[in-house]
């Protein structure tokens, strides 16, 4: 309420604001306390009616979403004392023996938090989304439109990113099924070496040589794992074909016991040392196949003990081993029995062409 004093009059009674305005707008019809005190009863009764919707709708969206979160810290904790058991388990069998063989802890480690990881994202997108659903459905919006563009959209998606979901899903596989891990020797098709790291899109391989191959999951087609149950290793000795099998045999085993006693070749080796016999036998040499079982990813550096300890002991009983050796200084090379003779001359045929050019003409008859 604003009073105003008119030049050389009294005070102007009291304003309202609306009063005011009606001034200052001609076209503006002024509004009356009556019609003031009709619409705010009309808003009173309009909150007085939708109140109860209001706090319904409210209390639906509260409860959706403390269940929501509840459930997805439940799901969570659940999945972490998952894998937490899982690694330790690994860890009970990782002072066995067989333990030290089969079970890395790394690679468990990482698969445990892959699968972790890929549980945890699964949850909880099913559950906060199924959540959000929820609440657009309690607030009366119709769900088809925009289910329906999501439909079309992640169809466009899947599309455009094919090759990332095929990466993608090919790791998740991967990693559920074990199919290699950290730590293993594997031949990938496209690259080969030891595995450094399994991702779910990208798998890193160290080659022999030390470089560092980075294979999308979605390029392998097939994989062969070098360090899962047991190796095979093979050691081809070839002697000359006038040596005594039964002698070579002996002495074969005789080293391959000698070696299975020995430290820490009687770890690597997970059985016997068999001589499997002949493999090609030849008119300068004769090869013998030997062959031994060993724990996996040790098949290169047990050959490689086998064969040196096979050459000792051959050396040792007077065995040589032939092959691409030249022969030695009592074993001289047989005589070359046409080294004496002279290379055939062409003059030597009276029927060839050069006889024919070398044979002087006769002299004519003159008488005649």
């Amino acid at each position: 309420m604003i009073r105003e004093r008119l030049p050389g009059g009294p005070l102007v009674p009291p304003l309202s604001w609306s009063a005011l305005r009606a001034a200052d707008d001609p076209t503006q019809v002024p509004v009356t306390l009556d019609e003031a005190a009709e619409k705010a009863t009309n808003a009173a009764g309009w909150v007085e009616q939708n109140w109860s919707t209001w706090l319904n709708t409210g209390l639906k969206i509260v409860l959706i979403l403390v269940v929501a979160l509840t459930l997805r810290m439940l799901v969570r904790k659940a999945l972490t004392k998952l894998i937490d058991r899982m690694n330790r388990s690994a860890q009970a069998v990782e002072g066995t023996a067989l333990g030290g063989l089969l079970v890395n802890a790394e690679r468990r480690r990482q698969r445990s938090e892959a699968i972790g990881s890929v549980l945890r994202s699964v949850a909880s997108f099913l559950i906060l989304g199924t959540a959000g659903l929820m609440i657009l459905g309690a607030f009366k919006i119709d769900l088809a439109p925009l289910l329906a563009s999501a439909g079309v959209a992640g169809v466009a998606i899947g599309f455009g990113a094919r090759n990332l979901v095929t990466d993608f899903l090919s790791g998740v596989f991967m990693i559920l099924e074990d199919q290699y891990g950290v730590g293993d020797s594997v031949d990938a098709g496209v690259a080969s070496g030891e595995v450094v790291e399994v991702g779910l899109r990208v798998t890193k391989l160290r080659g022999i040589d030390g470089e560092i191959w980075y294979v999308r999951n979605g390029e392998i087609k097939r994989i062969g794992n070098l360090s899962q149950g047991w190796a095979t290793a093979a050691v081809d000795v070839t002697v000359r074909p006038t040596e005594d099998l039964d002698k070579v045999r002996e002495i074969i085993t005789g080293a391959a016991e000698s070696m299975s006693k020995d430290e820490p070749w009687n770890e690597r080796l997970w059985g016997p040392v068999e001589v499997l016999g002949l493999t090609e036998v030849l008119l300068d040499s004769m090869t013998v196949r030997v062959s031994a079982k060993t724990m996996p990813g040790k098949k290169l550096g047990v050959e490689r003990e086998l064969r040196w300890r096979i050459k000792r002991a051959l050396d040792a009983a007077g065995i040589r081993i032939v092959g691409g050796i030249p022969p030695q200084a009592d074993e001289p090379k047989p005589a070359d029995p046409t080294a004496a003779m002279s290379a055939p001359s062409a003059f030597a045929s009276p029927a060839s062409p050069q006889s024919a050019a070398a044979t002087p003409l006769p002299k004519p008859d003159l008488s005649k």
